[in-house]
């Protein structure tokens, strides 16, 4: 597993880091639900690093009930206290406070545009950008300029490029990673595959 060459940020010793680096970071996957996962793991990285927020994901998925927006929409004071004395999560009460919150302007941005995913559309024009060395952008500035103007909190433009990469709308795997791509290499495959 260690024997290929990856992203200098990987850290080669956590196998869940690996996992995520090889299986999942940059994959464009835009089911709702999963995107609705990963910006809430990403807002609890707001001045941490994602290693930390991966290494506590498991206990996050099961202390925020599976991700289930209907019910974290619904977390009250007794909930909010409960998650602020489990030790395996991130505890920071703005935070929490935060996710339940943004669980309900993400929810509103599903019923205005039909899913989260055609919201960030309409910024990304459906397209997979592909760079490198980058934390901020003008598509993570737009995107993150209109989720506060909707109210939701710890969403600045370092985190939502940091997401927008997570979930597969920019691709940025270094130059020597061995998953490195970059646009002509994309439409270069895309012809073969018309052929």
């Amino acid at each position: 597993m260690n024997d290929k060459t990856r992203c200098k940020w990987c850290n080669l010793k956590n196998n869940l880091y690996v996992k995520y680096h090889d299986e999942e970071w940059c994959r464009p996957n835009f089911d709702d639900k999963y995107l609705y996962e990963m910006l809430i793991l990403e807002s609890f990285q707001a001045g941490l690093s994602w290693e930390c927020v991966l290494n506590k994901r498991e206990a996050f998925r099961k202390c925020f009930d599976n991700f289930d927006i209907n019910k974290i929409c619904n977390y009250d004071d007794k909930k909010i206290q409960e998650l602020l004395n489990n030790k395996n999560i991130i505890r920071n009460k703005l935070k929490i406070k935060a996710t339940i919150n943004n669980s309900k302007i993400f929810k509103n941005i599903q019923k205005d545009y039909g899913s989260f995913y055609n919201y960030l559309k309409s910024f990304s024009g459906g397209k997979i950008i592909y760079e490198i060395g980058k934390t901020t952008s003008i598509l993570s500035d737009n995107i993150s300029n209109d989720l506060q103007k909707k109210g939701m909190k710890f969403v600045g433009s370092t985190i939502i490029y940091s997401y927008l990469q997570a979930i597969g709308i920019i691709y940025s795997h270094e130059q020597n990673c061995f998953l490195y791509k970059n646009h002509t290499f994309q439409l270069y495959n895309r012809a073969e595959d018309n052929t």
